[in-house]
């Protein structure tokens, strides 16, 4: 089997393509072949026996995807994009990377498939921003698509393109709809949600932390393991079950950012939770207005995703897989 990640040097390529070799292989086919692509070189993950290609693309260059398809991967994990908040302060550069390139690829596979009859399983990470405010919580399966944000747009006309591509046959295309990933490890980055994670990791190892919202603000979260698995999950179920909707909202838990802090108090201690400074910030408190509150997500959890239940657990699982299991 040949698995194709773009955006493997991201987090969650990264911990994918682990996933994928601590288990070895997927669906209970052996790996053979992965394909790690990122505009940064990704890392080989350790102990993976077979054949690792590493390629430093941006996959809305020129002939990019194409060159992506000569190998015919049979799963391709498609998490490729740059974040919110850069996305929305650089409108050309979001459309050209979450846009265009995502058509590239959809566009390679089709060329490919009336050549010579190929059709991958494709899995899109989509996101939650595909909604938008006025909302109600919990959101239903069925709610409209209205996203407020540059971002969220992308990720909805994608959405539409995935589906039409699946129908033709083109691909076996999922779209997984992921909530905002937290802990995320590593550095802060330019996603206008960091700071749900910020709040958090940073305390954990004693380091001050900014807090630029109200702890009013209600999110809907889930930890990196939980995305690996939904990716995952993604590329091995029947999508017949699925059906002609291919554009899932994940399970995932609905906290307010004060929820976080209290489940921080229990797990790490007060003098964790004294590390946050409040320092409002208008640009953010404005976005996240329109963030969903929570989802039902009910046909995911039918269709057996399964994210965490509190948010101390999700402290806990980025303390056992950041922090060596202990504080």
């Amino acid at each position: 089997m040949h698995i194709l990640i773009i955006g493997a040097a991201g987090m969650v390529g990264r911990k994918l393509a682990e996933r994928l070799v601590r288990d070895s292989g997927l669906d209970g086919r052996a790996i053979d072949t992965m394909t790690l692509v990122d505009v940064v070189a990704p890392e080989e993950p350790a102990g993976f026996t077979g054949k690792t290609n590493i390629r430093t693309i941006d996959l809305s260059a020129p002939d990019a995807a194409e060159s992506l398809i000569t190998g015919r991967p049979d799963v391709i994990f498609h998490l490729a994009a740059i974040v919110s908040g850069e996305a929305e302060l650089d409108f050309d550069k979001g459309y050209r990377i979450n846009l265009d390139g995502t058509r590239y690829l959809f566009e390679a596979i089709r060329m490919a498939h009336q050549k010579d009859g190929y059709r991958p399983r494709l899995v899109f990470a989509s996101s939650i921003a595909v909604v938008g405010a006025p909302l109600p919580y919990p959101i239903p399966d069925d709610f409209h698509t209205t996203p407020l944000t540059s971002y969220g747009t992308q990720k909805a006309i994608s959405e539409l393109l995935l589906s039409d591509y699946s129908r033709k046959g083109f691909f076996d295309g999922i779209g997984i709809r992921l909530p905002t990933v937290c802990i995320r490890p590593g550095k802060p980055n330019k996603a206008a949600s960091g700071f749900f994670s910020n709040i958090l990791r940073e305390p954990l190892v004693g380091k001050e932390a900014v807090l630029p919202v109200s702890e009013d603000v209600r999110h809907w979260h889930a930890s990196p393991r939980s995305a690996v698995g939904f990716m995952i999950h993604g590329a091995t179920i029947d999508l017949e079950k699925v059906g002609p909707r291919r554009n899932l909202s994940m399970p995932g838990l609905s906290a307010t950012v004060g929820e976080q802090i209290e489940a921080l108090r229990r797990v790490a201690g007060d003098a964790a939770v004294r590390l946050i400074r409040r320092e409002p910030d208008e640009m953010i408190m404005r976005m996240c207005a329109g963030w969903a509150p929570g989802f039902e997500a009910t046909r995911a959890r039918e269709l057996g995703f399964t994210a965490e239940s509190s948010f101390d657990d999700i402290i806990r699982v980025h303390i056992e897989d950041e922090l060596g299991g202990s504080l």
